[in-house]
């Protein structure tokens, strides 16, 4: 099987065509038509080694969790994204050098996205996927590195999904956007070897190009659906352990949140850049850091503007007042602004607090 890959790879390297191949002497021996077997996959994984690290559980005999199972992954559409039919063609059967060959594939294809009409295009690579047993159910979680546009050194903003989670993202898709999905390919479910590590390994590429694929489109990379699918499992999360004082916890959270939704270069609702900053003061100034509460603050008024009385506007307000006399700076254009929405009968008096505004925010 290796030979007949390593055939393959040399054909794919010097642009042989099928026809081309069948040609040659070889052509009997190792016919283009022989494709993956499920039996034959076991070097799946480790071809991936270097950019998927997984553990697994050989349950062939369980009965898997409903909403984590799947077959394996359609052939992606000709022309639908270049990335994927590329990393099909190119893996050798050496673990070290599919790894390089695959993060070089990453980077050529950002070069050349840089110079589309795209104004955004993200990508996306599963760093890990973990078995998780939680009785009476049975999951593979993968997490997802989002990267994007910015400072090269900049860390990758990072999500955790579940199979369920893609599957009711492609569900929702599919019932207002049929024309665009048509084209974009999904992994469906399976009865058996969920828990196996080529059927983890399988998975995990499949989610990366079906995002890629999101992406790439400007009607699917706007949907609201999709953005509610990478922030707001976050933003909930970062929202209950706020309330109940683990701080630090959420603060990682908050900061995630708040690098996925710039990643991603579109609103993910009218509020929640907002709420998300209002996190970050929080939990800044929780945890004794008043000026990265106070920088947050800015940057919330900034977005506010000029515009009519918004919910937020008056406890950024007060929370910016407070937060620069314990600093010792300007504070005046605040108090200003605060006390004129307070004479206008815009605010209460006091207005509430941010902390007391995440409290009470519904995130939905």
């Amino acid at each position: 099987m290796a030979s007949r890959l390593l055939h393959r790879l040399r054909h794919a390297l010097t642009g042989d065509s099928p026809g081309e191949a069948a040609a040659g002497p070889e052509a009997e021996q190792f016919p283009e038509s022989s494709e993956l077997e499920d039996d034959d996959a076991e070097g799946l994984s480790s071809r991936l080694s270097g950019t998927l690290s997984f553990t697994s559980a050989e349950d062939d005999e369980d009965q898997d969790d409903e909403d984590d199972e799947e077959a394996d992954p359609d052939p992606l559409p000709d022309g639908d994204w270049a990335a994927g039919e590329d990393a099909e063609r190119s893996s050798p059967p050496d673990g070290q050098r599919g790894s390089q060959l695959l993060t070089r594939q990453l980077q050529d294809f950002w070069k050349k996205s840089r110079n589309t009409l795209v104004p955004q295009r993200l990508l996306f690579e599963v760093t890990s996927a973990n078995v998780v047993k939680d009785p009476p159910s049975k999951y593979v979680l993968y997490t997802l590195a989002v990267m994007g546009p910015g400072s090269p050194g900049r860390q990758p903003a990072q999500i955790s999904r579940r199979y369920s989670d893609f599957e009711r993202l492609h569900r929702n898709l599919q019932r207002q956007f049929r024309g665009p999905m048509a084209a974009i390919s999904f992994p469906r479910k399976r009865l058996r070897r969920n828990f196996t590590a080529e059927t983890i390994a399988r998975r995990s590429r499949a989610f990366e190009q079906f995002l890629g694929h999101l992406q790439a489109v400007p009607e699917l990379r706007q949907a609201p659906d999709l953005q509610d699918f990478f922030v707001l499992p976050e933003l909930r999360r970062a929202q209950s352990l706020t309330c109940t004082g683990l701080y630090r916890e959420a603060l990682a959270l908050w900061a995630n949140a708040w690098q996925l939704q710039a990643q991603l270069g579109v609103p993910s609702g009218p509020d929640r850049p907002l709420l998300t900053l209002a996190g970050l003061a929080v939990c800044h100034q929780e945890l004794e850091d008043p000026g990265e509460a106070r920088a947050c603050c800015e940057k919330a008024l900034q977005l506010l503007g000029d515009k009519s009385p918004h919910p937020f506007l008056a406890p950024f307000l007060e929370a910016h007042v407070r937060l620069s006399w314990h600093l010792g700076l300007d504070k005046h254009q605040s108090e200003a602004r605060l006390q004129a929405l307070q004479e206008a009968g815009l605010t209460p008096t006091p207005p509430p607090s941010l902390k007391e505004l995440l409290i009470k925010e519904v995130l939905d």
